[in-house]
């Protein structure tokens, strides 16, 4: 446990932006779920609106540091490439 004030107010700190970063996450996966999902129902329209909302979750996240922008862009490429394959 953390003695002084400056350390205690980082440990809680850190706890409340882990906890956050962690919901942010979760949102994003969720977002691909649900995009995968409409693949494999092959819906392209539902597919293309899903994908537009996973492209701007992951842009939103790798601006505020929580993901690295380079991982943003392999998880946005690799489900355009998959929206690709069903489309033609």
């Amino acid at each position: 446990m953390a003695n002084l004030k400056s350390a205690r107010k980082r440990a809680k700190t850190s706890s409340i932006r882990y906890a956050r970063n962690a919901a942010y996450k979760s949102k994003m996966r969720t977002a691909i779920r649900h995009f995968e999902t409409a693949l494999q129902e092959e819906n392209k329209e539902q597919a293309q609106e899903k994908l537009q909302d996973v492209i701007k979750i992951t842009d939103k996240l790798a601006s505020k540091g929580i993901i690295h922008k380079n991982t943003a862009a392999r998880k946005k490429s690799r489900l355009s490439r998959k929206l690709k394959q069903i489309s033609s």
